[in-house]
């Protein structure tokens, strides 16, 4: 039985294909093509774009993306086992389907990109989901190459992404990702959606990139927050002593009785621009 894409089902592409999903690999394909619909499209119109996606599997979001009339799909797939399921989709979608068989940590999806704009849109393994983010948010060029970010992560993940101060979820990824870009959780998505399902609920994050973040070293702003998070229970002027504690947060205009999670972005990018 044909789907409304006209290719078959991903059950019964995952079962002639016999992808099993992997723990090591951080695999938990998403079967419901409504839902692969909706991560699609929350990223906006597709039309004339370029989007990258990680970790396809057998290419349920991948098919989404496609039949939302994206210029091209560039995936970045480590499992090799997955490559036919996908080549199936390629053959549907004549010239606008290409893959790499690789490691998304050791890509570089800047040099990949091709004229026009760019979107990344990516069920992401769990094992890397953070550290491609991170990647993705530290580039010294900025605007950056993507005009968004479309990520599912676990839950907790995507609430310290969108998290900001007095939030308990509030930390150096909050910081970040709030600091480089405008960031809102778009929706959650249940474990039964997955095969097999995880022992958590997940989210989608919609992040788009601010075209002036403050002016800030990111290297600075790096020390900063990991001094502040890692002894987050302890006063400023304790957490930041080695960087200079309270006379650098006079200097700031904070008071450094105060604790990490009640700075917002603006004051945290102050104290580095001091350093």
């Amino acid at each position: 039985m044909a789907t409304l894409d006209g290719l078959p089902p991903l059950r019964e592409v995952i079962d002639r294909h016999g992808l099993d999903a992997r723990k090591a690999l951080g695999q938990n394909f998403l079967l419901d093509l409504n839902l692969t619909q909706k991560i699609a499209r929350t990223a906006g119109p597709l039309e004339d774009c370029t989007v990258f996606e990680v970790g396809p599997g057998p290419g349920g979001l991948t098919r989404a993306i496609l039949s939302l009339g994206a210029k091209k799909v560039i995936a970045v797939e480590r499992d090799s086992r997955c490559l036919p399921a996908l080549a199936e989709v390629a053959d549907y979608y004549p010239g606008r389907l290409e893959v790499i068989e690789g490691d998304a940590l050791k890509t570089d999806f800047e040099a990949l990109a091709p004229e026009g704009p760019i979107r990344i849109i990516a069920n992401l393994p769990y094992n890397v989901g953070t550290q491609l983010l991170v990647n993705w948010l530290l580039p010294r060029q900025w605007p950056p190459f993507w005009r968004s970010l479309t990520l599912m992560f676990q839950k907790e993940v995507g609430q310290r992404i969108v998290a900001k101060e007095d939030d308990n979820h509030y930390g150096r990824l909050g910081v970040l990702c709030g600091w480089r870009t405008e960031a809102r959780m778009a929706f959650d998505v249940p474990p039964q959606a997955f095969t097999p399902p995880p022992k958590v609920t997940s989210s989608v994050v919609h992040l788009v990139p601010r075209e002036t973040p403050l002016p800030c070293d990111v290297e600075k702003l790096e020390r900063v927050t990991q001094a502040a998070f890692g002894q987050r229970r302890k006063m400023l002027r304790q957490s930041l002593k080695p960087l200079g504690g309270e006379a650098l947060l006079t200097r700031a205009g904070i008071d450094p009785a105060r604790r990490a999670e009640t700075l917002s972005v603006e004051e945290f990018v102050t104290i580095a621009n001091l350093l």
